[in-house]
């Protein structure tokens, strides 16, 4: 089967496009295309899909199928219902009368008891079908049986309540058992389940481990895989970092990711990584706790990466200036100073870590900007750090201001009044 690798950013940017499409296939009577989202446990699969939902004013719901036992929390309960008629077929006639009434005898009008006869049942009346619990109540309405009944399935509770638009995650989807793997199949072909429907514009996100020997997954076949489109979701330590920054992950922590590229690729899991780095966050003083780091290191992301996040602590690598503290220690002295200790200048000049701590401060302005105003003196900083000597390279400049301009360009827009800023800007 056909699949597109993509990373995390441009996954949202997949669904997004998803969503708008389905939302106009449905105004055509077609239905809604599904996703598969295929990928490592911890990339954060689910978490896309709930954002993306958030993002767009939508009912959101994550059913674990491989946590549910029983089918029904998926489908719906199985039970009776019965067709009931009013003033059609199946409704008796009216009982006949004896009322008195005038009536002509030759020239005369004359007062007689007049028979009137029963009122024939009207054909094609409101037929409805009714579920068992409700027979009495529509009884009462008037409804009369007619000769038909069926089973059929009452709406699951995670739907029953909904109106307006929505995601269904089916999350971990491939993990589950035969039988809900087949109703799935059922809800993807026309987003219903026998007698109940999604509501319109809902969509179907289904979340994925890949079938490659590591993981206890149901194999698909061709007549599943082609109800659905299917994407693979892969690592990119700089979508990991721009998230880490919004999630307030550890400071040190994200540069240590950064540093190390692909250790998520050759040695751990990243939800391992997230985990560990929140059970040290506690931590003040990392080289005053290395034996405990190293404990909850190897028991966490394993001896290998443990050693290598303390020869980190070691090198003094967590005593870096936060892209807070750039931005906002008042002095721009000290800052440079600070830098300068970082990674160097001129010749002797750490590259790696000058980008890693461009990458640092683009995440954190852009975060920060989302929830507070850009001060003159914040446009001040960016400014002069752009500007001084020996601080970043042209490469660095030009990466810093085109991606804090591209993400919020109304509240940084001040910076172009720099013609050092408008130069790299319009490069």
């Amino acid at each position: 089967m056909n699949q597109v690798e993509l990373n995390a950013h441009e996954i949202k940017d997949y669904l997004n496009y998803i969503v708008k499409n389905n939302q106009h296939i449905q105004k055509q009577g077609k239905t809604p295309i599904a996703v598969e989202i295929i990928g490592e446990s911890g990339l954060g699969k689910t978490s896309i899909s709930l954002q993306i939902a958030k993002a767009m004013n939508l009912h959101h719901i994550k059913i674990n199928l491989a946590q549910i036992e029983e089918l029904g929390d998926l489908i719906g309960f199985p039970m009776r219902q019965f067709q009931m008629s009013l003033g059609g077929a199946g409704t008796p006639a009216t009982p006949e009368k004896i009322v008195k009434k005038f009536i002509m005898e030759g020239d005369e009008k004359v007062m007689k008891n007049v028979r009137i006869a029963a009122k024939p049942a009207v054909a094609g009346g409101v037929t409805k079908w009714i579920d068992e619990v409700a027979v009495d109540q529509y009884a009462s309405l008037g409804y009369t049986f007619t000769d038909k009944k069926r089973m059929s399935y009452c709406p699951p509770e995670w739907i029953a309540d909904k109106t307006g638009g929505g995601f269904l995650i089916l999350d971990d989807w491939n993990r589950a058992d035969t039988r809900f793997l087949q109703a799935v199949m059922d809800l993807i072909d026309r987003q219903e389940y026998i007698s109940w429907k999604l509501p319109e514009n809902w969509h179907i996100i289904l979340t994925a481990n890949p079938d490659d020997g590591k993981y206890i997954v149901q194999a698909q076949d061709i007549a599943q895989k082609t109800r659905y489109m299917s994407t693979i979701m892969k690592w990119d330590v700089d979508c990991w970092a721009e998230w880490a920054e919004f999630d307030k992950i550890d400071s040190r922590c994200i540069n240590f990711m950064l540093m190390h590229r692909e250790i998520v690729k050759d040695a751990v899991n990243p939800r391992s990584l997230t985990n560990f780095f929140n059970s040290i966050s506690s931590i003040d003083n990392f080289e005053e706790n290395l034996p405990m780091i190293q404990n909850l290191g190897e028991g966490s992301v394993g001896p290998e990466v443990a050693v290598m996040f303390n020869v980190f602590i070691n090198n003094r690598m967590d005593k870096w200036m936060t892209p807070k503290d750039i931005l906002e220690v008042k002095d721009d002295k000290v800052v440079i100073a600070a830098l300068e200790s970082m990674f160097g200048t001129g010749d002797d000049m750490r590259a790696d870590i000058a980008s890693v701590l461009t990458t640092r401060l683009i995440n954190y302005t852009l975060h920060y900007a989302e929830s507070n105003p850009i001060t003159p003196e914040i446009i001040d900083r960016i400014t002069m750090l752009i500007k001084a000597p020996g601080i970043f390279t042209d490469d660095l400049k030009y990466i810093l201001v085109k991606k804090i301009l591209n993400g919020n360009k109304q509240k940084f827009q001040r910076m172009l009044i720099d013609t050092e800023v408008q130069e790299l800007a319009t490069k």
